[in-house]
């Protein structure tokens, strides 16, 4: 049997500059989801499988409602350091706020960002006050629940093809639950203010592949930096920018996923470079939405290749996993 953890070596071998090449990345047009669900799930199953990346158009969410988000996601990040720190990301919640305490494997060195995290039931004292930026709550609670209904709408049209029952995946994610926990993250990659020349080199977040079953993320026109890498060409150090386009999600498979589906679903390594000297200097955001299942979960797949995990164990076993990795690179 495959090691279960040989995916936990690979951040600490695509640090490296490497070189960028063009690929093209699927888009995947969910309009109509529903009636043209078997033509989705083909379409959605092929870039999963070939690549472990795809974008998806004509999904649930509004450009007006995305806007909004990236507004009040700016209006959080604009507070000042004292009441931001306020609300802190405590060890193992995955809520709240942080500021450059993300170190990758892959670098060994802290990603230039703040970030802060929405997780459900974890909330509690961890909002802005109302009157410091109205309608933030609300807003992003909302906002959280487009993604996981996109998120949902993907993760079943995998059951389908997994051979499991439609609605696994939903019932695994599932948000009325203490267990649950999925979730949103807001980042603010710091401006280039003053920067001098070696400024430039390095990353704004270091390669690394995501925990989860899947991530959707939103960007910013104008803000890019994303650079990926299909699962199966992880090794050869060759990276495809993926620029920001209004109102189209990019998503890529997770660890967690690639395990729950017995390696059929590639795990995608990401990195965000730091901008060039000629390229749009100021402060880059962004808004992933991490589908993880509930924590009382056991995941397994069809063909058992792995034995049986908790979510909250897979969790706990890649985070101990990654302070091994970044120990080893430091050491």
């Amino acid at each position: 049997m495959t090691d279960p953890l040989d995916e936990l070596s690979r951040e600490t071998r695509i640090g490296g500059t490497g070189k960028a090449i063009a690929r093209d990345v699927p888009v995947i047009d969910m309009t109509d989801f529903e009636a043209r669900k078997p033509r989705i799930a083909e379409e959605l199953w092929d870039a999963a499988a070939r690549i472990g990346l795809f974008q998806l158009s004509g999904h649930l969410l509004s450009q007006p409602e995305i806007d909004r988000a990236f507004e009040m996601t700016a209006e959080f990040f604009a507070l000042s350091q004292e009441v931001k720190s306020e609300l802190p990301l405590r060890p193992g919640t995955n809520a709240g706020w942080e500021f450059k305490s993300q170190v990758r494997p892959s670098t060994g060195t802290p990603d230039q960002k703040e970030s802060y995290q929405i997780t459900r039931p974890r909330m509690d004292r961890l909002w802005p006050a109302e009157d410091a930026i109205p309608g933030f709550r609300e807003t992003m609670l909302e906002f959280e629940r487009a993604n996981w209904a996109i998120a949902m709408q993907v993760l079943s049209c995998f059951a389908l093809k997994l051979g499991f029952a439609e609605d696994t995946f939903t019932r695994a994610h599932d948000p009325g639950s203490p267990e649950y926990q999925s979730t949103l993250r807001l980042i603010h990659y710091l401006p280039m203010t003053d920067a001098k020349p070696e400024d430039f080199s390095g990353w704004r977040a270091g390669a690394h592949t995501d925990f989860d079953c899947l991530t959707l993320l939103h960007q910013r026109g104008g803000q890019g930096g994303l650079e990926v890498v299909p699962g199966k060409e992880a090794e050869d150090g060759t990276w495809t920018a993926v620029p920001p386009v209004d109102g189209v999600i990019t998503c890529n498979i997770g660890d967690m996923l690639m395990r729950w589906s017995d390696d059929r679903l590639l795990s995608n390594p990401h990195r965000v470079r730091m901008p060039r000297p000629d390229e749009y200097l100021g402060p880059r955001y962004s808004i992933p939405f991490f589908a993880q299942a509930n924590r009382n979960i056991v995941l397994q797949g069809p063909e058992k290749k792995y034995p049986p995990i908790s979510a909250a164990d897979y969790i706990k076993m890649r985070l101990q996993a990654n302070f091994s990795a970044l120990g080893a690179k430091q050491g």
